[in-house]
């Protein structure tokens, strides 16, 4: 089996947001967490993966990452 890119869940304070998503991302989404449940040997709660896959998309983004550094430094000045 590959080495899946989510390996960790952080326990900050949450922030709810709900939102829709299409079936087949939903069963990709389960399909994961099954995944990653019998890697790690603890069942994961499919939403629960939502914020780290987000999180490990957006700092993959070279793009988004220049015009955030970008927003950052004109607001210092």
């Amino acid at each position: 089996m590959p080495k899946l890119k989510i390996t960790t869940l952080s326990d900050d304070k949450p922030v709810k947001v709900m939102t829709e998503l299409p079936a087949p991302v939903h069963r990709d989404l389960v399909a994961y967490a099954e995944a990653l449940g019998s890697e790690t040997g603890r069942a994961v709660e499919p939403t629960k993966l939502i914020a780290p896959m987000l999180a490990r998309f957006m700092a993959a983004d070279r793009g988004f990452a220049r015009s955030k550094r970008v927003y950052r430094s004109a607001g210092d000045g």
